[in-house]
């Protein structure tokens, strides 16, 4: 029986190292809490989810939605929990976010064959099969180690976080719940008239941010902007981007801008509000939207943050198998191998772990391509033809198909060939190793 060292139990590496050991292959898992905890993180548990508690669409048509039918299939960790631990969101898969994650830390420390280390890993042997899955928050040596790695083709990227706040302090007298173009809904919506937005977007430009005394460069992936920065952009940024009324009628008026809600735990007591990842200064976030009408008495429980998020330049290292070339022992996965969101980091990990095995047993047999999700996103990661990566999110620009078809029913087609070329793989799989 083989023995793997897994490097990070977020959740590519909670997904990996539960992948493996099911395998039947011992799993050795570093994590660094709670003997040393990155101050983003509020908990203990593993896979804990730092931004948003939505895991995206739940649609099989979207990037998002195919990734989890593709993994359900595979039998994912993350999936389950998900689906364990589910709140209302509309469309969307969103979840408890502290139940998600003690569901999945339960899960990895009752099984046999998975050995939970609670220790900072500062080294990598190259020479003892390794999958490292450190998170976007890698810092210290193991951040200098996997830079020795990957040589100077190492890159690095900023995130903001969202404010999370009590329901009990909306005032319901001025909000409503609705989902977009939906008569109903499970989102908590905020309006404001033209003026109350200006005066908003005004303050939000004059709001002070918190010192970066780190940052070299303010490169932010797209999908986690800080709403601050969008409003820089111009007003119709956010009344396009997080601000947009669209859809949101109420009384068969609709609102020149809304601030939107999303339920954060299951017993239906905290709320995230969507799109405003920020890192103004506490008490700016507090001022600032406060001015929203409905939250005026606004009672914050978790302000926005900024973070760094670490990944590598994966084309110039890694094969489509998230391997290093030159390191065939190593493995990474996670968004520090250059994938993003949470879906995708767990997606890298189920995939990862399925190729070490593989490796672990003399060669690669089977393997998914650019006609599913999961082997399309592998695909970009390691395409030699991308000089600089871009971190990106499951899409259907990143799939590749062959289609003459109706182009309104070409993302159907695609979702349904996709699953059904996991499904070959899995049985391919199975009857190969299982």
């Amino acid at each position: 029986m083989r023995e793997v060292k897994v490097i990070g139990a977020g959740l590519a590496g909670c997904e990996a190292a539960y992948q493996l050991a099911n395998l039947g292959v011992k799993v050795k898992l570093y994590e660094q809490k709670p003997v040393k905890r990155h101050e983003a993180f509020k908990t203990d548990y593993y896979s804990e989810l730092l931004c948003s508690n939505s895991l995206r669409s739940d649609d099989p048509i979207t990037g998002a939605g195919l990734l989890k039918e593709e993994m359900k299939i595979l039998n994912s960790l993350i999936i389950e929990a998900a689906l364990a631990t589910r709140v209302e969101a509309g469309r969307s898969l969103a979840v408890d976010r502290e139940g998600f994650s003690k569901y999945i830390t339960d899960k990895i420390n009752s099984h046999p064959n998975i050995e939970v280390i609670n220790e900072e890993v500062t080294e990598i042997d190259t020479e003892v099969p390794t999958l490292i899955a450190s998170g976007p928050l890698c810092e210290g040596e193991l951040s200098k180690n996997i830079q020795k790695l990957c040589g100077k083709d190492y890159l690095y990227f900023y995130d903001a976080v969202s404010p999370i706040v009590e329901k009990d302090s909306i005032d319901f007298s001025k909000a409503y719940y609705k989902s977009r173009y939906e008569d109903t809904g499970d989102y908590i919506n905020c309006p404001l008239t033209k003026e109350e937005f200006f005066d908003f977007y005004n303050a939000v430009l004059e709001a002070k941010k918190i010192a970066a005394h780190t940052i070299d460069d303010e490169i932010y992936f797209e999908g986690c902007m800080p709403f601050e920065e969008m409003a820089r952009r111009g007003r119709d940024t956010l009344l396009f981007g997080p601000m947009k009324p669209v859809g949101l009628e109420h009384n068969g008026v609709r609102p020149y801008a809304v601030v939107q809600l999303r339920k954060d735990n299951a017993i239906d007591t905290l709320y995230n509000i969507v799109g405003f990842q920020t890192h103004l200064t506490f008490g700016e976030q507090e001022r600032v939207l406060k001015m929203v009408p409905a939250l005026r008495n606004l009672s914050i429980v978790r302000y926005g943050v900024m973070h760094r998020n670490t990944y590598i330049n994966s084309p110039k290292v890694l094969n489509n198998k998230y391997q290093f070339i030159n390191y065939p022992n190593v493995f990474i996965a996670g968004q520090i191998s250059g994938v993003e969101g949470y879906i995708e980091s767990a997606a890298s990990g189920l995939y990862s772990a399925l190729n070490m095995y593989q490796y672990l047993n003399g060669e690669f047999k089977v393997e998914l391509e650019a006609d599913t999700m999961i082997g399309a996103m592998a695909n970009y990661i390691s395409d030699e033809s991308i000089d600089k990566l871009v971190p990106m999110n499951a899409n259907f620009g990143i799939f590749k198909i062959a289609y003459n078809g109706p182009k309104k029913e070409k993302k159907a087609y695609c979702s349904n060939h996709a699953q059904e070329k996991v499904k070959e793989y899995k049985e391919k799989f199975d009857n190969l190793y299982r």
